[in-house]
């Protein structure tokens, strides 16, 4: 958790700031377009994306300003989707990436932009914790960063690990609960909440770094996952696997000595470089303190773990610990839990979800759903019946409803 010397930035600043800066070397960017398919050769290797058509209507039929998606072609292409990104899990089967790794593992991750009173604000300041509002056998933890942007804004937000077993665990509410903290509220008192968003996070670390390359192209950043768990920091390394993979991407395609033999070229070397790089170093270092926490004493197991052997010996311990499974598999069913009772926003310091989400500067009013289900008798039969529907409480804006 050591910040010191670290920048305390707004991620959206500084990729606006990057894609000048990129736009200016003469880098094409399509802003507000997807990429929606992977472009395959006939031998099978990755001939490029096509992006997603725009302009259609909710039900499905296009509108005036229909335009249709292009198919852009590479010799090499390098997908950096993201947590979950679904292009990574079509790479992931077709090309068996993830048959030498742990399954990955996820957080929910909710962030609130607070505009506070200029005496409570104190520019450079971070604050972590961990557990509370959460029972011991609940992963989960906190950050507060105060930003030195000329206006007294605060940023908050609580991440809290999708192996939970409750399923009547609510992570929006369990957030504005932790807001209520005697240590936390005072900070908050008097101000105004301006931004609410949310996203999910890769936590399976170094145990779940699949395959990075294949013939035609390869994963970056947080595509694979390569966060640091305990700092809820990602975003370094994810920017130096961008490098490290555009040195290796550049070398291959340009090299007279490395002719391609398939229709598409495929960069193993950035794979035994970033093995090489301060990415793998860190992942490793931090790889047993996430898993630690599947013992009997939960959180306070992890908390004993790190001190004796993070603190003490930077990860250098000869074994490596196991996720145990997928999250899903932690869930417990309903008939074995009981219901949680949160207190009710006062829409002051607590919230409801739907005057959050009306803070994220999103509409969907008018475009066909994106979210789209592979069997649509899972949420009925399993999911409510099992479980009395998780998935009306764990989403972060409210999409699931039964």
């Amino acid at each position: 958790m050591y910040n010191h010397g670290n920048y305390i930035v707004r991620l959206g600043k500084v990729v606006r700031w990057l894609g000048q800066q990129a736009e200016e070397l003469g880098v094409e960017l399509y802003p507000g377009y997807a990429a929606s398919e992977v472009l395959f050769h006939e031998d099978g290797s990755v001939k490029g994306i096509a992006t997603n058509d725009v302009g259609i209507n909710k039900d499905g039929s296009p509108k005036e300003s229909f335009e249709r998606g292009m198919e852009l072609h590479a010799k090499c292409t390098i997908f950096a989707e993201g947590c979950h990104g679904h292009l990574a899990k079509q790479l992931y089967q077709k090309f068996n990436l993830r048959a030498n790794c742990e399954p990955q593992t996820y957080a929910i991750g909710l962030k609130e932009v607070w505009e506070v009173e200029p005496s409570k604000h104190k520019p450079g300041t971070v604050e972590h914790t961990v557990g509370w509002p959460l029972n011991h056998k609940t992963y989960g933890g906190s950050f507060l960063y105060h930003l030195d942007e000329g206006e007294p804004l605060v940023v908050v937000g609580f991440v809290i690990g999708l192996d939970y077993g409750n399923p009547y665990l609510n992570p929006f509410k369990e957030f504005q609960r932790f807001k209520l903290h005697p240590s936390v509220k005072p900070v908050f008192e008097g101000g105004k909440r301006i931004a609410y968003g949310a996203r999910a996070l890769n936590e399976g670390g170094f145990q779940s770094i699949p395959k990075l390359t294949f013939p035609g192209g390869c994963l970056i950043g947080c595509s694979p996952g390569f966060m640091n768990v305990p700092k809820i920091k990602g975003t370094h390394n994810a920017m130096k696997s961008a490098m490290i993979a555009a040195e290796a991407v550049y070398d291959l395609v340009t090299s007279e000595d490395k002719p391609s033999t398939t229709a598409a070229a495929e960069p193993t070397e950035y794979e035994k470089k970033l093995k090489e790089s301060s990415v793998w170093k860190e992942l490793k270092s931090v790889r047993n303190i996430r898993p630690s926490f599947h013992s009997s004493l939960g959180i306070y197991g992890t908390m004993m773990y790190t001190g004796l052997f993070y603190y003490l010996g930077r990860g250098k311990e000869p074994w490596t610990l196991s996720h145990h499974g997928a999250d899903y598999g932690k869930l417990k069913p309903a008939s074995e839990c009981k219901p949680i009772e949160y207190p009710k926003p006062d829409g002051v310091m607590t919230f409801d979800l739907l005057s959050s989400v009306s803070l994220t500067g999103t509409n969907h009013d008018d475009q066909p759903p994106h979210l789209t289900l592979r069997d649509d008798s899972v949420p009925t039969e399993r999911n409510l019946k099992l479980f009395d529907g998780p998935e009306q409480r764990f989403c972060p804006a409210g999409k699931n409803h039964f």
